[in-house]
């Protein structure tokens, strides 16, 4: 038969006081996720970057280049912003 003269002393030690709560978790996988799309988008813009240096003077190419920065620039924008404000609720609600 097992022991359960160990249940008592898990139900004296009490909780946890000192863990994060849920709200500061969530704050820091969506930090994580926000900056990761900051990464890419940096990416992108060199990928676009190097789209244009090697266009070669081709119109459709160049104009791939500059559609992919932009998209690469509006990318970043968007994830800075998120990351702004999910940090501001974060502060509000908090």
């Amino acid at each position: 038969m097992q022991d359960f003269l160990h249940i008592d002393t898990v139900l004296a030690a009490g909780s946890i006081t000192d863990a994060p709560g849920v709200a500061s978790i969530l704050l820091n996988i969506l930090q994580f996720l926000l900056s990761i799309i900051g990464i890419l988008g940096i990416i992108g813009l060199v990928v676009s970057g190097v789209l244009y240096f090697f266009s070669a003077g081709d119109q459709k190419r160049i104009a791939l280049a500059k559609r992919s920065a932009v998209g690469s620039v509006v990318g970043i924008i968007v994830a800075l912003g998120a990351l702004v404000l999910v940090t501001q609720l974060a502060v509000f609600f908090s």
